[in-house]
């Protein structure tokens, strides 16, 4: 029994020594608990919306107070004409535009009724269903108020209008996002795996002493899950077209273009992962953990970035999953041309730079 309990402690001090272990034991899961807790919500709050008022009266302005004052909206701009719904949309400044018609007080007293025309952006159908919702409820709310004390019967009409994605299709949301994960795990995930295996066999050292200069064996280690992960997302969106019907209203030159500076930003990261670890299992954790994880939960796949936490927000911006997101969903959906998503693909190559900067580095220090 003392052997027993001597070996049982002789493992604990072992546990107890290696930092990775911990990190694994008590770190991964607080970790876990706190970023599903904050980010697993189907609440939207302070959601962007623009407002084009062409009455710009009383009742107008009461509807927009109660719009602000929920707590569901927050004020971008006023809009001055139809011709700017559009634009305000493809560059993501809003999630919603609320439309108040010409005379809005007038037709109420005189005929009893008037409309709203509530404009949602279904890109993320969960996102704009929900908005829907609320400004519905509201107005109808609105309708209770006006009635309370009216026997005429008032009545102000939603007209509801889903933009880019009118029958509210789950597809829509979850063909780009599995393009993004499935870039990610292939190119990342799989990188950072094969190459550390290198180090691991010991076969990276022979490798890199051999006539071959060691970028030449990186690249050749990377080129087949580059040619992979391209294969991959090309299979994704011709599924997505011909099987589910999502459609590419932008232009697929494009829409290659950015797959391809993504595939090449994922295995950036994936070799920098490599260059930082000596083990496959290190590897295979810092990738499912630091990758697959924050790219389902943070990137805004299923779960809308605006609704997190300031702290999970600035994780998520330095995530470029979130950025190639916003990119693949605005070409394919909105139609996008570059000239709205040059910031997007600023950041990609700003990410590509960054991490193939440390790997070189990272290497150096290595081989000296």
């Amino acid at each position: 029994m003392e052997r027993f309990l001597a070996f049982v402690k002789k493992e604990f001090i072992h546990i107890m020594r290696d930092k990775r272990s911990l990190i694994i034991l008590f770190g991964i899961p607080i970790a876990q608990i706190l970023i599903f807790g904050f980010a697993i919500t189907n609440e939207i709050k302070d959601a962007k919306i623009g407002i084009l008022d062409f009455s710009k009266d009383a009742t107008t302005e009461k509807i927009v107070n109660k719009l602000l004052s929920s707590g569901y909206y927050q004020l971008y701009s006023y809009l001055k004409d139809d011709g700017q719904i559009e634009q305000v949309f493809r560059e993501g400044k809003v999630k919603q535009v609320v439309v108040f018609q010409e005379k809005f007080e007038i037709n109420l007293k005189q005929t009893g009724k008037a409309s709203i025309q509530i404009i949602s952006d279904a890109s993320d159908p969960n996102t704009g269903n929900t908005l829907i919702n609320y400004t519905s409820a509201i107005i109808n709310d609105y309708n209770s108020e006006i009635n309370r004390n009216n026997l005429s019967g008032l009545r102000i009409i939603p007209e509801l209008r889903m933009r880019y994605n009118p029958e509210l299709k789950g597809v829509y949301l979850f063909i780009p996002g599995l393009i993004v994960i499935i870039l990610m795990l292939v190119s990342a995930m799989m990188t950072s795996i094969s190459i550390t295996k290198e180090k691991e066999l010991g076969s990276m050292e022979i490798l890199l002493v051999s006539p071959l200069k060691p970028i030449i064996v990186i690249i050749a280690k990377v080129i087949p899950y580059s040619l992979l992960s391209f294969v991959n997302a090309v299979s994704i969106l011709l599924l997505g077209k011909f099987v589910f019907e999502v459609p590419v209203h932008g232009s697929y030159f494009l829409l290659l273009g950015e797959v391809i500076l993504f595939i090449t930003t994922a295995l950036s990261f994936g070799i920098f992962i490599s260059t930082k670890t000596s083990s496959q299992q290190v590897a295979l954790m810092i990738s499912l953990v630091g990758l697959m994880l924050p790219t389902i939960l943070l990137s805004g796949f299923i779960f809308p970035v605006e609704n997190m936490p300031i702290p999970l927000q600035v994780i998520a911006n330095i995530m470029p999953a979130r950025w190639f997101l916003i990119i693949i969903r605005d070409i394919m959906l909105k139609g996008s041309d570059i000239t709205f998503i040059w910031k997007e693909t600023l950041v990609l190559f700003g990410f590509t730079a960054l991490f193939i900067g440390l790997s070189i580095k990272n290497f150096k220090v290595r081989l000296t």
